[in-house]
């Protein structure tokens, strides 16, 4: 059977880049979102490239619409994205609520319905189920460290892990969740640690600009994120298991000078904000490679480099509202 993807949060970060993968290698794949512009779609991928994307408008609360969007589609993949990140669940805990839960179970029921023609299901966990550093050991965070999550939105995910594990427990859906701490790149612009990606935009646009925190914390370059979340659908892993998802440790200082190499006139405009967010600074994503293989990571100054270019030319081209996402 030829795969069939299902993206949703396709229009969000890590969604755009997914999409873009797949689009380029030629694999159809569907789009599940809100109606909305796809303007992080735009940034990265030409006219052509994007015509080729189905989009789908929907509500991830809404079963019906999802179940049929996967019967009628054939789907045969499903990279599930969609979520309220943290400042948006602190700001609406109700609908955060909805969203990521109630979101995660339509996902679930819907492959549990489908589950002969489901061959692969990845969801976006979060390192925002674990807690801060100090109540770990020395040494990168294990894929099995105990939760204990500082926010709502962690909360969230912690749960959602816990669904997965019941809905293979009690039905045999099989999934793979992916924990991403920092993700970073074009489209990067929501969420409480969006703001190294917002200071290589202001970079790229001349501006001033203060990141938020100063952890040194896990990056992960967008579309690295992307093929690993691919794989992990492509693996069709028969249980439901929970993985890191590795990257780059660096410090904020590591990033800002990433920054002022990739645009030196940029020098001295990027500053730090020095409040910690209590975030652990090494994962160790082993058990994910052993499931599905290496994971590559881009350096992060060519990262950087890749990102500040890419913002640079969507400046150019009116695909960037630069006012908007630097006060956001």
């Amino acid at each position: 059977m030829a795969e069939h993807f299902l993206v949703t949060g396709a229009l969000g970060c890590i969604g755009a880049w997914t999409v873009k993968r797949l689009v380029d290698e030629g694999v159809p794949v569907w789009t599940y979102d809100l109606p909305g512009e796809p303007r992080r779609l735009r940034l990265i991928m030409g006219d052509d490239a994007l015509a080729k994307v189905r989009f789908v408008d929907g509500d991830i609360t809404d079963f019906s619409t999802f179940d049929r969007t996967v019967a009628d589609h054939g789907i045969t993949h499903v990279v599930h994205l969609a979520a309220f990140q943290v400042p948006f669940v602190k700001a609406d805990p109700l609908q955060g609520l909805k969203v990521n839960m109630l979101g995660s179970a339509v996902v679930l029921e819907t492959l549990r319905k489908h589950k002969d023609q489901i061959k692969g299901y990845v969801y976006a966990s979060s390192t925002a189920v674990y807690g801060p550093p100090n109540l770990y050991p020395p040494g990168s965070l294990a894929h099995d460290a105990p939760p204990i999550p500082m926010n709502l939105y962690g909360v969230h995910k912690q749960a959602g892990e816990g669904m997965a594990r019941i809905y293979w427990q009690d039905y045999g859906v099989g999934s793979i969740g992916l924990r991403p701490c920092v993700v970073y790149g074009p489209g990067r612009d929501q969420g409480m640690t969006s703001t190294p990606t917002k200071a290589m935009l202001a970079a790229a646009a001349g501006r001033s600009y203060r990141i938020s925190f100063s952890d040194t914390l896990v990056y992960q370059y967008a579309d690295d994120a992307a093929r690993a979340f691919i794989r992990a659908a492509r693996t069709g892993n028969q249980r439901a298991s929970v993985y890191n998802l590795g990257g780059t440790s660096a410090s904020v200082a590591e990033v800002v000078r990433a920054i002022e190499t990739a645009a030196p006139e940029a020098k001295g405009m990027i500053t730090v904000n020095p409040v910690q967010i209590g975030v652990t600074p090494e994962i160790d994503s082993s058990e994910l490679e052993r499931a599905i293989g290496k994971v590559q990571w881009i350096a992060l100054h060519e990262g950087v480099r890749q990102t500040i270019a890419t913002l640079r030319a969507g400046i150019q081209a009116g695909k960037l509202d630069v006012d908007r996402i630097l006060a956001a």
